[in-house]
């Protein structure tokens, strides 16, 4: 008689784990998830957010427009359910908002067309740089280990002022500079800042009264640095020699 074989139990995908480790990191600390759409306004996804008419990233060769839906597109950010919730909530609030989110570009090693992405959002009286910093340190501990050192770096997001670009000090050279940070040391994990004004309005929100700090990040990214992933093209692959390591 023919022995059967025991069938293997299924089990979550890499990006699913993460996404929960990260998404459960923020539920701890009272963050409120929040879901948004895949299909998206042009207000929601760039107007609201104070993206400027004429900025790069309405272009074709970076959005995906919906051909017999004009007006509408595939999110290219989570941020875009930022001004909607805004308007559905009464301040103080902090919420993460995970999800796909869609952008027309050159697939290689470390981009793909679509990706999952985490974005925070935290609004209540008198909220500075200093509680951006103290809770995304405390999110990269928890992820990474107690051993985390992180900068803020200047940068520009039309969502936020001031806007800053966040690193972690490379983990598998320790700052001396290796491939996996191309010898710079630091490895950039997410952009973040505190609300602009004009977002805040948009969303019903006095800016004189509050004031809050918005960060988003890239959860492809963060697995391929956790687990040492070198392509984020396997994620999407099928491949059960990669997902049956998990």
């Amino acid at each position: 008689m023919m022995e059967l074989k025991q069938e293997e139990k299924g089990h979550m995908h890499p990006l699913t784990i993460i996404t929960r480790h990260v998404v459960g990191i923020f539920t701890d600390m009272g963050y409120e998830v929040a879901l948004g759409p895949e299909i998206e306004t042009e207000y929601n996804n760039f107007d609201a957010l104070n993206v400027p008419k004429d900025h790069p990233a309405r272009d074709m060769q970076d959005t995906f427009w919906l051909k017999d839906r004009p007006g509408e597109l595939l999110r290219t950010h989570v941020s875009a359910h930022q001004v909607p919730y805004m308007k559905e909530h009464t301040p103080p609030f902090k919420m993460v908002s995970p999800g796909r989110v869609f952008r027309y570009e050159a697939t290689d090693a470390t981009h793909e067309v679509q990706f999952h992405y985490i974005e925070g959002l935290l609004v209540g009286e008198k909220i500075s740089l200093a509680h951006l910093k103290g809770t995304l340190e405390y999110f990269l501990k928890k992820l990474f280990g107690d051993d985390v050192i992180m900068r803020f770096r200047p940068a520009y997001f039309p969502f936020v002022e001031p806007g800053v670009e966040v690193d972690m000090r490379c983990f598998k050279c320790g700052g001396s500079g290796c491939s996996s940070c191309k010898n710079s040391g630091w490895i950039e994990i997410l952009g973040a800042g505190l609300v602009h004004p004009n977002v805040l309005t948009n969303g019903g929100i006095d800016p004189k009264k509050w004031s809050g700090f918005a960060f988003g990040m890239g959860v492809d990214r963060l697995a391929m640095l956790k687990w040492g992933v070198d392509d984020v093209r396997l994620f999407y692959s099928g491949d059960l020699r990669l997902v049956n390591q998990f």
